[in-house]
């Protein structure tokens, strides 16, 4: 049966509905995202019962998944597509707090329930584990508790990240912090960046304005950092530069 799942947007309920079947094991085996993910902690002849509690499913652009204060009865491991991730704000608006690609896990809760929301900027697919049959597994798989531990550690290390992009960086050192870890994500040795996101949300996620998101880019760009790829994509033309300038030793 479908997974009916209701997600605040801009102060609106926006009820979606989540819909997939469960993986095969040869479908987990081939999996290209599978070296990236926490499913790479099990073995080839483990991975049957991993695929037994992911259930595929395919999320649209501009859809919720994830509840900000829902129960967190699942994980969900990205296999494709981009992800914004927020918090709501008492009036009404919304914090983006991050973004996630290709292999990265969410739901990994302190509580019963999320605390913070996840919306499909393109069209995302993704593995969902239900977080009961999940907790069996890892009794059995003592690996996988541990890859998950450091899911957790990498997200820590993330939020002390974003205090210093917010707190001490300028605007160029904040663009520019933010395309290397959009190349991260990517892992395109050509140094192309997607960014399936608005100049809005880049501008909310890194304090900044709009105006001074565009300016910031329009100047990499002069610089010969950066080159304007096709759709919403951008080219690192000059990767040593940018990362001195993000270092903050320019």
């Amino acid at each position: 049966m479908p997974d009916p799942t209701t997600c605040q947007f801009e102060g609106r309920p926006r009820r979606i509905v989540l819909t997939g079947a469960h993986r095969s094991p040869e479908y987990c085996l081939t999996c290209g995202v599978r070296s990236r993910s926490v499913c790479s902690a099990l073995d080839d002849g483990d991975i049957a019962r991993l695929a037994e509690t992911a259930v595929e499913t395919l999320v649209l652009p501009g859809r919720c998944f994830i509840e900000e204060g829902g129960p967190a009865t699942d994980f969900f491991n990205i296999t494709s597509g981009t992800v914004k991730l927020f918090k709501a704000l008492p009036d009404g608006r919304r914090q983006i707090t991050g973004f996630a690609g290709t292999g990265h896990f969410l739901g990994l809760a302190v509580s019963d329930h999320y605390a913070f929301g996840a919306e499909a900027l393109d069209t995302v697919r993704l593995c969902r584990f239900s977080r009961a049959r999940m907790r069996h597994l890892l009794d059995d798989f003592p690996r996988m508790e541990r890859r998950l531990l450091e899911e957790a550690s990498n997200e820590l290390v993330a939020a002390q990240n974003q205090m210093l992009l917010l707190g001490r960086k300028t605007a160029r050192e904040r663009v520019a912090s933010f395309l290397l870890d959009r190349m991260q994500d990517a892992l395109d040795p050509t140094g192309i960046v997607p960014l399936p996101m608005t100049r809005a949300d880049i501008a909310d996620y890194l304090g900044l304005t709009i105006e001074t998101v565009s300016r910031t880019l329009s100047w990499l760009r002069r610089e010969g950092m950066i080159a304007i790829g096709k759709g919403h994509a951008i080219r690192i033309a000059a990767m040593a530069r940018l990362e001195t300038l993000a270092s903050g030793d320019s």
